[in-house]
């Protein structure tokens, strides 16, 4: 009989170690505010960016890219790596060997590419003029109603919408950071939004802002507008090594620069007459993962 109650016994030991070790690492697991580089335990095809359907490729030929352990987008496409960064909605940092990324059929096809107007008739009384297209999850800046330039964005998720309409940049705060949400990890501060320029309170009285954030190639936010600053990166995550994606710092200094608004001492600003901002479009449909 003592050799069966021994087993019992280790039974119980190893029952009580699995049960800890699952619930450490659920605690672990639990979502945070920005996606970290990773796949989905939830959704093993969450990480394959040819399911996220932008309108404007279809008119432009691509094929899916397995991402090996080797890979990474500057080995795959040189200095062309930009483009496909840009093409794809993504940043370095959210590249990682077991997901799947839009690859152009030609280089020729992405380069200077975007889906939004070089002319946009709404604009043309305006100065200054931001445009959001939710659905290809990019934003415009126009000059009176010329794309002078444009990126791509990362908008609220599902449940957690960018809201649509027009609104009026009104603040800046070069060196904002989110009350509500952390950098992930047991020691991670509140998480940056470097280049902030609000547009939005809604009626919780939450304050809605186009910031430096991660850009993992789908929407993401809960709500703000995000936009590619590899230097945030580097100093939060410390990747990647060279920052070259600046587009928040190109943004924030074309909407809100210190020649109207005086100099940018990093500090809170409301700013009067700042561009207007129209958000418009649904979130891009996500086709079916493969099974």
């Amino acid at each position: 009989m003592r050799p069966s109650r021994m087993r019992w016994t280790h039974r119980i030991v190893l029952v009580g170690l699995f049960t800890s070790l699952l619930v450490g690492f659920t605690v672990l697991r639990t979502p945070d505010a920005v996606d970290e580089p990773a796949a989905s335990l939830l959704d093993k095809s969450d990480e394959d960016l040819t399911r996220v359907e932008y309108p404007s490729l279809k008119s432009i030929k691509w094929r899916g890219r397995f991402i090996r352990p080797q890979d990474s987008l500057e080995s795959l496409y040189g200095k062309d790596w930009i483009w496909v960064a840009r093409f794809n909605r993504i940043d370095r940092r959210h590249v990682y060997p077991g997901m799947t990324i839009k690859e152009p059929a030609s280089m020729d096809d992405i380069r200077d590419y975007t889906p939004l107007p070089q002319e946009y008739e709404p604009a043309r009384r305006h100065r200054k003029y931001l445009l959001l297209d939710v659905t290809e999850q990019w934003i415009g800046a126009y000059e009176r109603g010329k794309l002078k330039f444009s990126m791509p964005a990362a908008t609220g998720k599902a449940g957690n919408e960018t809201p649509l309409g027009i609104f009026r940049i009104d603040a800046r705060h070069l060196t904002h950071t989110s009350s509500l949400y952390k950098v992930p990890g047991e020691e991670g501060g509140q998480y940056p939004m470097d280049n902030a320029l609000r547009f939005h309170f809604d009626d919780k009285n939450v304050g809605y802002w186009i910031h430096a954030r991660d850009l993992p190639g789908r929407p993401a936010s809960h709500g703000c507008v995000g936009l590619f600053d590899e230097a945030m990166q580097r100093r939060v995550f410390s990747v990647p090594k060279q920052p070259v994606l600046l587009d928040s710092q190109k943004l924030y200094a074309w909407a809100a620069p210190d020649s109207a608004y005086g100099v940018d001492d990093g500090s809170h600003q409301e700013i009067a007459n700042g561009p207007l901002f129209e958000i418009r479009g649904a979130l891009p449909r996500l086709l079916p993962a493969h099974r």
